[in-house]
């Protein structure tokens, strides 16, 4: 069924052949007010994904390739002392945008993915002791290299916490890899148009997706599956709130991206796993993939 964000799922799906669950998830995470961590091997178009839905809006976007000396000032901004009046100028850093690309996120330290804590939970920044508010609507898609890369740091839990999705990309089939040739060798470069949603289009429907009803009966599948996971762990912060909230708010994305007025099961089981694969990963989990589809087995669907 054709909904609002059908052009833009078009023209993503267009750019980056055989990305059709990614384009989706990605979506689910822009309507959602989330942030998606976009993982796989170099070279299968994480980067080029972010940077189209980026120039498919019609608001502002920043990149930044994180690397080993990259500081958290580089991220946030500064204040920058004016010698001939003695004031502070305040520089903001790539962070003021409303989409921002941290292409290879775990290639920096620690220190500096931690710098983006509060903007991604808060929307906004705190620079020696003043708090600025972030652009409107804000988002965070962070590409990732496999942790077994050379030159990797593991993203602290609370970081992976606070990304909606995790959005895995593989390397395509070979009939799809064929398509991607033939589509490079037709034509010099891609070519950018016209944004295909402004940002108030944008507001309206983050709007309207997150009005779209849950039952009661769908919350209590959505908490009986996250405490199937924690029963497992035998930890009671295996999976936390925020996860549990972050399944709602995907589940009702999901809903609106399939053009439907409510809720159904369909739609938490779809983003199940990429709520909280992610997440699972602080706690040692050796195989997050069996558990989680253990717990969609194993818990009684309303």
């Amino acid at each position: 069924m054709p909904t609002p964000l059908t052009p833009l799922r078009d023209e993503l799906l267009g750019t980056v052949l055989g990305s059709a669950e990614a384009v989706d998830l990605l979506l689910t995470a822009l309507l959602a007010k989330g942030h998606a961590l976009v993982t796989g091997p170099p070279g299968i178009g994480k980067t080029t994904l972010a940077q189209t839905l980026a120039t498919s809006l019609s608001g502002a976007f920043k990149r930044v390739q994180f690397t080993p000396d990259l500081l958290p000032s580089d991220i946030l901004g500064y204040n920058l002392c004016q010698p001939q009046t003695g004031e502070f100028n305040f520089i903001a850093g790539p962070v003021f945008a409303n989409l921002m690309l941290a292409d290879e996120i775990n290639r920096a330290s620690p220190r500096t993915q931690s710098s983006l804590l509060e903007a991604m939970n808060e929307r906004q920044v705190t620079i020696d002791g003043e708090t600025r508010p972030l652009p409107d609507p804000f988002m965070v898609v962070a590409t990732q290299n496999d942790s077994s890369s050379t030159g990797t740091f593991p993203l602290p839990e609370p970081q992976l916490d606070r990304f909606l999705l995790s959005i895995p990309m593989s390397l395509p089939d070979d009939d799809t890899q064929l398509a991607i040739l033939r589509f490079h060798s037709e034509q010099q470069e891609i070519k950018k148009g016209t944004p295909i949603l402004s940002l108030e289009e944008l507001r309206i429907l983050q709007a309207a997706t997150a009005a779209i009803p849950v039952s009661d009966t769908l919350q209590r599948y959505l908490l009986s599956l996250c405490q199937a996971i924690r029963t497992v762990l035998g930890n009671d912060h295996a999976v936390s709130t925020r996860a549990t909230l972050a399944l709602q708010r995907a589940a009702q994305a999901t809903a609106m991206l399939d053009g439907q007025d409510a809720v159904l099961p369909d739609h938490v089981q779809s983003v199940f796993s990429h709520v909280l694969r992610h997440r699972l990963l602080s706690e040692d989990t050796p195989d997050p993939e069996s558990l989680l589809h253990s717990a969609l087995e194993q818990t009684p669907v309303p």
